[in-house]
């Protein structure tokens, strides 16, 4: 879906996009990193640190989020600044939905500049990942 689709007005969400975390997706992520803490991938060293089990990078859980992101945005928009916080661990099986609303819009120089706050929720609902981005658009 095209970012425009839902401007330029405060308030309006993205669709919510949703992603299941598996276990070698998290595995993956790692190495692809080059992170080799074994709270990714080893179930027993994660249980003895105290994590109850392997649990997802919180860059991942980000990733999520900006793909979201340059996906709402297309090829027509430019992110320019794009920021979380991690309130949550993530596990394997676990369903991360990932969004954002509108709260601020204005012309720059030709170019219409969104500022969202993003999110990305559990199946539950809680968010383990709040954040902000800003965006812009040519304005048509």
């Amino acid at each position: 879906m095209s970012l425009q689709m839902f401007l330029p007005f405060v308030g309006a969400e993205s669709s919510p996009v949703k992603n299941e975390v598996e276990k070698g997706a998290i595995r993956k992520f790692a190495e692809a990193i080059g992170d080799p803490n074994p709270i990714y991938r080893d179930e027993e060293y994660a249980k003895e640190a105290g994590l109850g089990g392997v649990i997802a990078h919180g860059m991942l859980t980000m990733a999520f989020v900006g793909q979201m992101l340059t996906d709402t945005i297309g090829l027509e928009g430019h992110l320019r600044t794009f920021g979380v916080r991690f309130t949550g661990m993530v596990r394997p099986g676990d369903v991360i939905t990932c969004a954002g609303k509108v709260t601020e819009t204005r012309n720059d120089g030709g170019q219409q500049v969104v500022t969202c706050e993003i999110w990305a929720s559990m199946q539950k609902g809680d968010k383990v990942v709040t954040g902000k981005a800003e965006f812009a658009l040519p304005i048509n």
